[in-house]
């Protein structure tokens, strides 16, 4: 007779399917959304009970099982694998110029169409195609000469991010996507540290280890690199269910499959070539190696009609930069403290030559990079320059450290003011907060007194220091308080450079609230920001006396605006500025801009900036050129009506001349916007 309080039996089949099942979706949750909802320890108990099952059942084993990864033999060879759709290499640029070239040269191909641009990180690592027939991972190559690869199904399997059968119902029954597999670098410092114990040399970069690795034979070997994977494209497909790229991205997602992080879509060349700008001072942030970044079309459609060359499709470009590594000695780790408050460490580093520039220092961005890096000082670093990117650390080499090494003690006081420091809710910096900090002062002053902000000529940082040091200055106000005669008794500061510099300070007070509000360095508030403020609101006491609420509901301000201005203003310290600027004689107001941009002087005409101009820097003129109707380019074309150089303009000037672009001065652009 049964026991009643005995548990039924469970169907081993059916328990191995929902194992499964369940290891997938937490494979999805890991590798494509970065966010796991289960321990390791958890993880590992799922996939033992799962292998103890298949055991117990060999019957049962599939080759798409999650245990099945990592095969027992080595392969013989080898084998040719041929490409159904070929794996074409990229166009490559390496300037601004040659890449709105190639812009051009699409616009032109779909002259009249309204074109949709994606930007992605180009990943340094290895191209790699894999093909999905019925959801199940039944073949992976590398590009080869991008009609020919090798089969490295084998290896493949054991890639982190690769499923071996697909997720959901929504997949083409034979889909073949594309990507790179990588290395990150906290892996190769793990590796190396593990290879350096066990008397074995250390490899040397992560993109040659990856290389040897995906091409082994024996897939043991593979598993152990810990290689990974991000798809950015597909091949070879039956009835895709999307018509363009950001959608496949999405539904690759769903998939199980990682994609490129950080793509995002524009509606225009020009704006994706803006951000790629902003997105290479963030490089500094991936734990994976980057040389470049890819520009694709966003619609399928318009792919097909442009076609490609024998070589690359026209439908894409890479928009890349030399890099440079160099390996050094990390002396000393210090923190400054900035105008916002954001206390940020750098190292000085025994100096060391990279791309022909002596770097002794590097930014170490925030806290948490530290310690995710583990940057120590006395630590053998990595250190890369790309392009205009500054100088930053790849990784630390973990295993040429001979003795342990202290970590580096973030302060919890401001090194400068003693202030307690706080750290950003949700966010990775920490600050001061303490608005009379003299670390922050001297950061603020020598913004406020920038050429995008009250643009005081004469009024540099050493200048600063020297005014700091002798307690002539204080606060913004201090500056329009500056007298002839204690200017004079400072270093190197005559008479006649005191009388420009009290000239310039005078000058400056008509510069108009957008660049007084940009000048307080008030956080998240840059001169955009500022300029679409001033304009809405028009005077400093209105600013001063908005809601949160009124100021959120103005374009491009938003809560998180909203919020910071408003504290500010009703601070102590922001009611004493508003008080004394406005005492001293200030501008403090701004004209309304245009009702309409479009029936603006400049509406139709198309503008380069180049050179160093004498009063507004390249995003102020920008900003005035989009304010008053007309559009900016980055590079010179026939299509260009005004080429507005300053000084030093360099090869735009030459080639404007030559195309018989009319050149102004910034007089003639002031000229035409009626300024």
């Amino acid at each position: 007779m049964p026991n009643p309080e005995q548990e039924p039996e469970k169907d081993p089949a059916k328990e191995i399917e929902a194992l499964r099942k369940e290891i997938r979706e937490h494979d999805r949750r890991y590798y494509v959304e970065a966010a796991p909802t289960i321990a390791d320890h958890d993880y590992d108990k799922l996939m033992h009970r799962l292998k103890q099952l298949e055991s117990e059942h060999p019957h049962l084993v599939t080759a798409d099982s999650p245990t099945q990864r990592v095969g027992d033999e080595p392969a013989p060879h080898l084998e040719p694998a041929e490409h159904v759709t070929p794996m074409l290499s990229m166009d490559n640029t390496f300037s601004r110029e040659e890449l709105q070239k190639f812009g051009e040269r699409v616009q032109k191909l779909l002259e009249g169409e309204e074109i949709e641009w994606v930007v992605e990180l180009k990943i340094d690592g290895v191209a790699i195609s894999l093909l999905y027939e019925g959801g199940v991972l039944t073949r992976a190559a590398t590009r080869g000469d991008g009609r020919t690869g090798d089969n490295i199904t084998h290896n493949a399997r054991t890639v982190l991010g690769v499923p071996l059968r697909l997720l959901g119902d929504d997949y083409p029954d034979v889909v073949e996507v594309r990507g790179e597999v990588y290395m990150t670098n906290s892996d190769l410092v793990a590796l190396n540290a593990r290879r350096t114990d066990a008397g074995e040399p250390p490899f040397a970069n992560t993109r040659n280890l990856t290389a040897g690795a995906i091409k082994t034979l024996d897939p043991r070997v593979c598993a152990e690199r810990k290689i990974r994977f991000f798809a950015h494209g597909v091949g070879q497909v039956e009835a895709l269910p999307v018509d363009n790229h950001m959608d496949f991205l999405h539904a690759i997602a769903r998939w199980g499959l990682p994609a490129t992080p950080m793509v995002e879509r524009f509606a225009s060349f020009d704006e994706a070539v803006e951000h790629c700008e902003g997105l290479i001072e963030r490089l500094h942030e991936l734990d994976f190696e980057v040389d470049g970044l890819v520009l694709k079309v966003n619609r399928f459609e318009q792919r097909e009609r442009l076609g490609a060359t024998s070589k690359s499709p026209r439908w894409m470009v890479a928009y890349k930069f030399e890099k440079y590594e160099a390996v050094t000695t990390i002396n000393e780790i210090k923190v400054n403290v900035g105008k916002t408050g954001a206390v940020t460490p750098y190292g000085e580093l025994e100096p060391v030559e990279i791309a022909g520039t002596t770097v002794s220092r590097v930014t170490l961005h925030n806290a948490e990079e530290v310690e995710r890096k583990d940057i120590r000082p006395g630590d053998t670093i990595v250190v890369e320059k790309a392009g205009k990117i500054i100088p930053h650390v790849v990784r630390v080499e973990k295993h040429l450290r001979k003795t342990e090494l202290p970590p580096f003690p973030f302060p919890t006081e401001c090194p400068r003011c003693g202030a307690e420091l706080v750290k950003d809710e949700g966010g990775v910096y920490i600050r001061c907060p303490n608005m009379k900090c003299p670390g922050r002062m001297r950061e603020r002053l020598m913004y406020f007194s920038s050429r995008s902000a009250m643009d005081i000529d004469g009024l540099g940082e050493k200048l600063i220091d020297q005014l700091l040091d002798a307690g002539l200055i204080a606060t913004f106000g201090d500056i329009y308080r500056l007298t002839e005669e204690p200017l004079v008794g400072l270093e190197r500061v005559g008479q006649k450079s005191a009388q420009n510099l009290l000239s310039a300070i005078e000058v400056s007070k008509s510069r108009g609230l957008a660049r007084l509000l940009n000048g307080l360095s008030i956080r998240h508030v840059g001169s955009t920001v500022a300029r679409v403020i001033a304009q809405h609101l028009g005077s400093l006491e209105a600013v001063a006396s908005a809601s949160v609420e009124q100021l959120a509901e103005i374009n491009e301000v938003g809560d998180i605006i909203a919020e910071s201005v408003h504290e500010f203003f009703q601070s102590e310290y922001g009611q004493q500025i508003v008080e004394d600027l406005t005492g001293l004689g200030l501008k403090v107001t701004e004209e309304a801009p245009p009702e309409s941009a479009e029936a603006g002087p400049l509406a139709g005409l198309t503008f380069v900036v180049t050179g160093t101009l004498p009063s507004y820097s390249r995003d102020e003129a920008h900003e005035l050129i989009a304010q008053h109707g007309g559009k900016k380019s980055s590079s010179v074309s026939k299509s260009t009506d005004y080429l507005l150089a300053g000084e030093k303009a360099g090869s735009k000037l030459a080639k404007a001349e030559k195309l018989g672009v009319k050149v102004i001065s910034e007089e003639d652009f002031r000229v035409l916007i009626g300024g």
